[in-house]
């Protein structure tokens, strides 16, 4: 399929270019949001952003079994443009879950992607730019990203990096 990495740094844009072209698709939209309210403002930022999105677009959250929500979707007819958002909250969120769960949901995530019918497009942070963590789970965390954005990278058909809001087309 058609599938579309989006990759940039906190508050590059990555988002707002990825609502743009899911919009410009010929299908309904579902945003599949990975994001956990574990705090009041993470509860503001994703309220802010459900009102943000079209009113039409469907809305999933899910945490952890993006493979699931995946599968599912692609039984609808027709099936719909997934926007996902974003890999390294999920990413977190697997990391918290253990290693087998961690080992599954990612494997599982890659073909689900692989098998959908329709176009998706995923968001990710770009960790490859920055200082080297510190600590032991902050390193784990930007390698597991990198290595997973690489995948990403390959499957898809399209990458773009969003730099101060502007898209850079890399592949």
């Amino acid at each position: 399929m058609n599938n579309t990495l989006v990759l940039g740094g906190i508050r590059s844009g990555k988002t707002a270019l990825a609502e743009r072209l899911a919009g410009e698709t010929d299908r309904p939209v579902v945003y599949v949001a990975t994001a956990s309210a574990g705090d009041a403002e993470m509860s503001a930022r994703i309220a802010r952003h459900r009102a943000d999105r079209p009113q039409d677009w469907g809305l999933e959250e899910v945490p952890i079994t993006l493979s699931d929500t995946i599968t599912e979707q692609s039984r609808r007819n027709p099936p719909p443009c997934l926007l996902i958002d974003c890999m390294s909250l999920w990413l977190s969120n697997l990391m918290f879950a253990g290693d087998e769960v961690f080992r599954q949901e990612r494997a599982a995530f890659l073909q689900a992607l692989d098998d959908y019918p329709a176009e998706v497009i995923i968001v990710s942070n770009e960790v490859g730019l920055g200082t080297v963590g510190m600590e032991a789970l902050t390193r784990r965390f930007c390698d597991e990203l990198g290595w997973l954005n690489q995948a990403l990278a390959r499957q898809c058909e399209h990458v773009i990096m969003s730099v101060a809001g502007l898209p850079l087309t890399l592949k």
